[in-house]
């Protein structure tokens, strides 16, 4: 488990990142960070942040907001159980993705749920949820799930930006690979933590998508599987084509509105019930350390 940082760290890591986030010290504790989010995510509220128990992760955004996360080991002890890594707000605007990992922290103990090892994070860009509109991209105008170091991305990644996108700013990949403490953070918890599965959680195409080597759902929820593409940077072809870990992306239907409970339980039960059937278990430990390779692209 990653260790909480202490007050002085968090602000000298804020001083760090430049003018804009000296600007305003960053929040110090779980009522403070709960405080910020909780104005920003549908249907959490500020008690529902606080039982989450998120501790920093070390790490800070551009803007110096800590990002957050909980470890939660398997209630058995195994040290070979499946290790799920769980994120949401990769996207800022996306604002569903980051309030129904909220949602779901709260059956972690779970009868299914407590045999695996769990590290979460449901804001993964802070600094796009909170900026004054939430935006895609982070405070340095980045798209996170484009600034993997997936092979060929110096080559691929700005051809993609201009020519596809039109150099459409939400989707700008970044001058470098991990150029951003938020997506460095995430390629370091990777090798951190081993994860044998990454469920992401964005919005609003309303389907299932899955990179790497698993049998792919065929529902979760009213969630159908169905591909929405490769691309160059994006953490499922990082993760799951290059780093040959499962990467599941939940995309739910509507970036503000959250779908109804019963709805948010049953996308829940029926992932983990995959996460179960599908996942290779102890996969971890032969996927270790791509990162050497990765980082020569």
């Amino acid at each position: 488990m990653l260790r909480p940082l202490g007050l002085a760290v968090l602000l000298a890591a804020a001083c760090a990142v430049g003018p804009a986030a000296a600007e305003s010290a960053p929040p110090a504790s779980p009522a403070e960070w709960c405080k910020r989010l909780t104005q920003r995510l549908p249907g959490v509220s500020q008690q529902d942040c606080e039982r989450a128990q998120l501790a920093p992760s070390g790490a800070v955004s551009r803007n110096g907001f800590p990002i957050l996360t909980r470890a939660v080991p398997p209630k058995s002890g195994k040290k070979d159980a499946l290790r799920v890594l769980l994120l949401g707000g990769i996207h800022g605007d996306e604002l569903t993705a980051a309030a129904i990992v909220f949602e779901w922290m709260q059956w972690l103990q779970g009868p299914q749920a407590q045999e695996m090892h769990w590290h979460v994070a449901p804001v993964v860009n802070p600094d796009g949820l909170l900026a004054a509109k939430p935006q895609r991209v982070n405070a340095n105008g980045v798209d996170l799930n484009r600034n993997f170091p997936t092979p060929g991305w110096e080559r691929d990644a700005k051809h993609y930006w201009v020519k596809t996108t039109g150099r459409d700013p939400r989707r700008f990949p970044g001058q470098t690979p991990l150029s951003e403490p938020e997506s460095r953070w995430l390629d370091e918890e990777m090798d951190r933590f081993r994860p044998d599965v990454i469920i992401s959680v964005h919005a609003p195409f309303g389907v299932l998508d899955l990179d790497g080597p698993a049998k792919a759902p065929r529902r979760f929820g009213r969630l159908h599987f169905s591909r929405v593409g490769v691309y160059p940077g994006s953490l499922g072809n990082y993760g799951g084509m290059h780093k040959n870990v499962p990467v599941i992306t939940i995309e739910l239907p509507n970036a503000l509105e959250m779908p109804a409970k019963a709805e948010v339980r049953r996308i829940w039960v029926d992932m983990v019930e995959w996460i179960v059937r599908s996942v290779p278990q102890g996969g971890a430990v032969q996927r270790v350390s791509t990162r050497t390779e990765a980082h020569s692209h």
